[in-house]
């Protein structure tokens, strides 16, 4: 994702999100339409409570990528992926919080950590990491409410994007009509104009998959798998992009990694003992 958007850095990053908005409600509608008709649209709009949900995620995922984008075009791509490190905790605190779901000791000394290291983080690097927790934040939330909504994954990212649609197109022309955007007259090149279409599918595939593996698994192995994308993302920010990584934010993302780590073992432990209980 990081590598993407930074192809996209000529547009500045509120249009890249409109677009990315337009393009997945474009193609995921396309695509339910011709699987089962336009009477999908109609069944969600036809559960008050569910487009209370829906358009409650869509007010999220917005907000979250359009903070990732500008993040990662203005050199913030190593805070971003601390927001993703520090996500799979928080589901665990939203789950507690709102879920009425127990913790171990060893997940509460897990939590403990990361907030000891998101502290060490405000204090000796100098600035509140607020993008990160943000981009957490957000996303959390946005998992919990996607885990409730009683609705098909493809279905409902399809309703949350049509929700956006609308004020996306009409800003988008707006921006066409003052001068400030690009698209039609292929002012950024034309392959950069492909791209922003493009980046509905690179939106729309993975939203697809969380959608579907949200509702199937808890929320602590959906919070396990998400420590594989904000490693790559640190190694890209450091390595690729060349933002800086001194000893004072390394302590701190030391700490937070050892918070991940208590609260991997610990799963792994609980799942081992729910294996040797079940062939008991």
């Amino acid at each position: 994702m990081p590598l993407y958007w930074h192809l996209l850095k000529a547009v500045p990053s509120l249009q890249i999100v409109l677009h990315r908005a337009l393009w997945c409600a474009v193609l995921v509608a396309a695509w339910l339409t011709l699987r089962e008709g336009r009477g999908w649209y109609r069944s969600v709009l036809a559960q008050p409570r569910l487009v209370a949900m829906l358009a409650s995620s869509s007010v999220l995922i917005a907000f979250n990528w359009g903070l990732y984008v500008w993040a990662v075009n203005a050199g913030h791509v190593v805070e971003t992926s601390l927001g993703y490190f520090i996500n799979p905790l928080l589901n665990v605190v939203i789950g507690v919080l709102f879920l009425r779901e127990r913790l171990s000791p060893a997940q509460w000394v897990s939590v403990a950590l990361a907030a000891c290291g998101v502290a060490w983080l405000t204090f000796h690097y100098g600035s509140f990491p607020w993008i990160a927790l943000c981009l957490a934040g957000s996303f959390a939330l946005y998992g919990v409410i996607r885990k409730f909504a009683a609705v098909d994954a493809v279905r409902g990212l399809g309703a949350e994007n049509m929700f956006m649609f609308v004020p996306a197109l009409v800003a988008l022309l707006w921006f066409e009509l003052q001068g400030q955007g690009g698209f039609f007259s292929l002012r950024w090149g034309g392959w950069v104009e492909l791209l922003l279409v493009l980046g509905g599918a690179l939106t729309a595939v993975p939203l697809i998959f969380f959608a579907f593996a949200v509702r199937r698994v808890p929320l602590s192995v959906v919070g396990l798998l998400q420590y594989l994308a904000p490693t790559l993302q640190l190694l890209l920010g450091v390595f690729f992009f060349g933002e800086a990584f001194g000893a004072d934010r390394a302590i701190g993302f030391a700490i937070i990694w050892t918070g991940l780590a208590v609260f991997a073992i610990d799963g792994a432990l609980a799942a081992r003992r729910r294996v040797v209980a079940q062939q008991a």
